[in-house]
């Protein structure tokens, strides 16, 4: 690396990114603090290869996909340790989250994690179907299928998502 150019590039991606993705890897995760670890190393590892990720169409989605790849590993490997500081930990703040954020958040985490990044990736981040396949690696039609799930989970939870309940059935 070691161009002031390179450099600069980055701090600008990252000044302009980190906030919004640290909102999306939150919502996807469910935990602040694991959130902010994976984005913080995702971000490191873009750093590192900043020529290559540069260069792509959204460096965005690689940072989050990353990102939750990190968070999702960590789970596999710290599984007691998430446990017992969920039981702990009454409840979050996250900087600058309404009280409403909190609510979509602590239901998000109420969903299975496949439906909770698929339905952060469409209703938070604003992708398409087929941009969300693109990133997940899954098909378009268990993309859909996630999202008619996760709609409907979060139904119970946030009255906002009851009266598109019966929009997921559209994507069923």
């Amino acid at each position: 690396m070691g161009s002031a150019r390179s450099e600069a590039d980055f701090e600008a991606f990252y000044s302009a990114s980190s906030r919004r993705l640290l909102g999306h890897v939150y919502a996807m995760v469910g935990d602040l603090s694991e959130a902010e670890d994976a984005l913080q190393e995702a971000y490191a590892r873009a750093w590192q290869r900043w020529g290559r990720v540069s260069g792509y169409e959204d460096p965005e989605a690689w940072i989050r996909t990353v990102a939750y790849r990190i968070a999702i590993s960590s789970w596999r490997r710290t599984v007691n340790r998430l446990r017992a500081h969920r039981r702990g930990a009454g409840s979050e703040e996250a900087p600058g989250a309404s009280p409403d954020r909190l609510a979509v958040i602590a239901a998000l985490r109420a969903i299975p994690a496949e439906q909770r990044r698929v339905v952060v990736l469409h209703h938070l981040v604003g992708l398409s179907v087929e941009e969300i396949s693109f990133e997940t690696g899954a098909p378009a039609g268990t993309v859909k299928s996630r999202l008619a799930r996760g709609r409907r989970a979060l139904a119970g939870h946030v009255s906002e998502y009851a009266d598109e309940s019966q929009e997921a059935e559209n994507y069923a």
